[in-house]
């Protein structure tokens, strides 16, 4: 008889199969047609229905499942009981199969920290952006950044009627990252990837400083990795304290998996330990290959406006 899959291998399953609700759910709100705004710090900063339920539904799931963990949400949500309709209790199968890398197997429930964006890219999600909205839960252990699931709702939205709608990309170190083909971006090109609605002169001064071929500005830390990984960018730049750690432990993960680098703008790691500050102050810089590459040519003003 084989031995029962080890605990962060059932935790990334369980993930990944809340991560699927979360879409559904995702979607209903969308499609009902009340998204239930609401601003919290300003027009760039909002919530809505589907923050809260999905919040609401991966936290509950996960620690109906996994009592212990730590378990970290964007969302600032009374403490209620959480509908059953709501729960996934599910686990990917096919997760289940693979083997929990050796330095990992003997970790505890209490020593790992999930830190879950239920809606990442709200305020494009809020104005039909609809590929940049992705479900990101991440999972931490000993600070570290070890495991990643991010679900995007509405990939392939415009692809007919016949495309398959939605994806779940996951990723583990020392496994790999998969749900996606990884593709680097072609012809030694530059492009960089960078913030749609929180630009600012900071940000703008790094991005010249590197002198790229080409600059997209999209909505979603977990949308820009995917564009690092699928080969439509090849860095990640943000020179803002915006940022917080629900948004980066997830794609870091997977971006990791694969070989690539995410840190601050100064190039130090980031730490997802549970009672480490939310906000990343010092922005975020990443790409799949030649960080070194962007990270030197970070202006130091840049640097020296940014404190970790």
């Amino acid at each position: 008889m084989s031995a029962s899959p080890a605990l962060l291998i059932r935790l990334v399953a369980s993930a990944y199969s809340a991560a699927e609700k979360a879409a559904i759910i995702v979607r209903n709100v969308m499609s009902g047609g009340d998204l239930g705004i609401v601003e919290k710090t300003g027009a760039n900063d909002l919530q809505t229905k589907a923050d809260r339920l999905v919040q609401q539904s991966i936290c509950a799931s996960l620690a109906r499942k996994f009592p212990k963990l730590t378990i970290i949400g964007e969302e600032e949500l009374p403490s209620e009981e959480v509908e059953e309709g709501l729960l996934e209790l599910g686990q990917s199968e096919e997760i289940l199969k693979y083997t929990c890398p050796t330095q990992y197997t003997g970790i505890k429930e209490e020593e790992l920290v999930v830190w879950v964006d239920p809606l990442d890219g709200t305020k494009e999600y809020t104005e039909g952006l609809l590929d940049h909205v992705t479900v990101l839960i991440g999972i931490a252990y000993e600070g570290k950044a070890i495991a990643g699931v991010i679900n995007q709702p509405y990939y392939n939205y415009q692809a007919g009627n016949d495309a398959v709608l939605g994806r779940t990309i996951w990723g583990v170190l020392s496994i790999g990252s998969f749900g996606f083909e990884l593709k680097e971006v072609s012809d030694g090109k530059h492009i960089i990837t960078t913030t749609r609605s929180h630009s600012s002169k900071l940000v703008n001064d790094c991005i010249a400083a590197i002198n790229p071929d080409k600059v997209i500005r999209v909505g979603g830390a977990g949308n820009k990795i995917i564009q690092l990984i699928e080969g439509q960018a090849s860095a990640y730049v943000f020179a803002s304290p915006g940022c917080k750690k629900w948004d980066t432990c997830a794609p870091e993960a997977i971006l990791h998996a694969v070989g690539g680098k995410l840190t601050d703008i100064h190039g130090n790691p980031f730490e997802y330990h549970k009672d480490v500050k939310h906000m990343n102050s010092a922005g975020v810089l990443a790409a799949l290959r030649n960080f070194n590459y962007y990270s030197s040519r970070v202006p130091e003003s840049v640097k020296k406006a940014l404190v970790p």
